[in-house]
């Protein structure tokens, strides 16, 4: 009976150790979790400045060029007919 109450002792010893690392896994996974959706909003914000970034870059590149300079002609020239062609589709939408 002794032999039989060791193995029921070492079965809970064993049970309550896998208990308690599975509760560490538990919140292990939990904080990595978070830390992934922290990650994520901060990925989302570089990314969306970065944007941003471009499109100040793109500006400022056709300021430059409205302003004399022949660098950047060529983009800019593209950008006004961008522009005046969305100018005409919003035209013919309005009079449609």
């Amino acid at each position: 009976m002794s032999n039989f109450t060791e193995i029921v002792d070492s079965l809970e010893n064993r049970i309550s150790k896998l208990l308690h690392k599975y509760e560490a896994l538990r919140q292990t996974n939990h904080s990595i979790q978070e830390e992934l959706t922290s990650v994520k909003k901060e990925n989302e914000q570089l990314a969306e400045e970065v944007k941003n970034s471009e499109n100040r870059i793109q500006t400022l590149k056709a300021a430059n060029a409205l302003l004399g300079s022949k660098d950047y002609t060529k983009e800019t020239k593209l950008k006004i007919n961008s522009l005046i062609r969305d100018i005409d589709q919003c035209i013919v939408q309005l009079s449609e």
